[in-house]
């Protein structure tokens, strides 16, 4: 098969990673790609990842047999539907379907009208109403964006003070631009975080490991709320009791609603969850494709072939009696500009990537290139965005898997240069 992968980040190096093994591949191509993915696919960084046009010619040109789409913003534009009109396999959903990460509020509407648990909420298109409706709820609440702003989006806010800062931001400042033009207001969720995913045809799925990201900036999920610092698989949070509970009341009734409403979903329904101290889900959001970092640590633990299930997806031909197997634990540590999630310098040259060990050697570890560049002489790379590298490594458990991670990550250097030093804690702690 002539695969096409779409997107340039960290995400889709592990996805081209993980593809690029597969028995079935013929020829892989990525756009734009990075310097980083140049080893294990045709790059083409002439196309952008939101020029539907350019992607739909470029597929047609190198007679792609399936586009596996890999960031929000095209799938929310419509770059499937763009695809799919052209003849062309495409593993991501429409741009109706996409609705559920593109607009929160429409999430929120879409599981009242399917009694898919999650947050009390409220919507607001006036920065004057938000602030009255913060001050009336008199306790913590969380503030977020209604559309796509990278991960970054969401303020949590334990405080009214904290909470009318996030208005102010969203609604006044515009930081995150049309994003911020509607804000959701929600309940503050007691729990644990994980993130669920599973791969869909629009009727049938197959169910992927589950894993637990940290959001938050610092130690301690402290701090800002950013892409994702770094990520770990499995949750242990997720037992098969609460598998069963996740399926039955939310996945499930997703694939069902968005095909009753006439915008059957293809693609991998990525669902963030708050599970709570009796093992109860509720939806925090929805992506609707793979998660960064999750992504990482999920291709280092997946044995099974990741293209034959995606080209089934996008052909409607998913069989749910499909198996996936898994290794043990796999860790991915983030290695963040100076200054993430906010502004930062770019243009720091890296060191210690050709030098990381036996790790490296056995395939036990993967740098995995989110935000880099070839420097100007082609002798190393350097920064060229928010999240830099996502240290990924595998291993017999949690423990082992982390601490490889962690060997690597501070071998591995840049002007500026963090990372959490608590990623999987909460596994390591059961």
């Amino acid at each position: 098969m002539r695969v096409l992968v779409i997107g340039s980040g960290g995400r889709e190096h592990a996805l081209v990673w993980k593809l690029a093994q597969s028995e079935r591949l013929e020829r892989l191509h990525v756009a734009p790609g990075s310097a980083g993915m140049a080893a294990l696919a045709a790059c083409h960084p002439e196309v952008k990842a939101n020029d539907l046009a350019a992607i739909v010619a470029l597929a047609r040109a190198e007679a792609i047999d399936l586009v596996v789409v890999g960031p929000e913003d095209p799938l929310t534009a419509g770059l499937a539907d763009r695809l799919r009109a052209a003849g062309i396999a495409t593993f991501g959903p429409s741009a109706a379907a996409a609705q559920l990460e593109g607009s929160k509020a429409f999430a929120k509407a879409f599981m009242a009208r399917h009694a898919i648990p999650t947050a009390g909420h409220a919507t607001f298109e006036e920065a004057a109403a938000a602030h009255a409706h913060v001050d009336a709820l008199a306790r913590p609440c969380v503030v977020k964006a209604d559309g796509l702003a990278a991960g970054k989006g969401v303020a949590m806010c334990p405080s009214a003070a904290e909470a009318h800062v996030a208005i102010d931001e969203m609604m006044s400042a515009r930081r995150f631009g049309d994003a911020g033009d509607r804000v959701v207001i929600e309940e503050w969720l007691e729990g644990e975080e994980v993130s669920y995913y599973a791969i869909t045809d629009g009727t049938r799925i197959v169910t992927l490991a589950a894993a637990q990201d940290h959001k938050r900036a610092l130690d301690g999920d402290l701090g800002e709320n950013t892409g994702g610092m770094g990520a770990y698989s499995p949750a242990p949070v997720v037992t098969e009791s609460v598998e069963k509970k996740i399926l039955e009341r939310v996945v499930h009734p997703v694939i069902r609603g968005m095909a009753s409403e006439g915008h059957p979903f293809q693609g991998v329904l990525f669902v963030g969850l708050m599970i709570d101290a009796v093992g109860d889900p509720r939806v925090i959001e929805f992506n609707v494709r793979f998660g960064d970092p999750e992504t990482q640590p999920l291709m280092l633990r997946m044995k099974s072939d990741l293209l034959p299930l995606l080209d089934a997806a996008a052909r409607g031909e998913l069989a749910e009696a499909t198996a996936v197997e898994w290794g043990e634990a796999a860790v991915c540590v983030v290695l963040a500009s100076g200054g993430y999630p906010r502004a930062y310098a770019t243009g720091k040259r890296i060191s210690g990537l050709d030098d990381l060990g036996p790790d490296a050697l056995s395939g036990d570890l993967v740098v995995f290139h989110a935000g880099t560049r070839q420097t100007a002489d082609g002798a190393a790379f350097e920064t060229a965005g928010g999240r830099v590298l996502g240290i990924t490594a595998r291993g017999d458990s949690v423990a082992e898997a982390c601490e490889r991670a962690y060997r690597a990550a501070e071998k591995v250097g840049f002007e500026g240069r963090h990372f959490r030093h608590d990623i999987a804690a909460r596994a390591l702690r059961r």
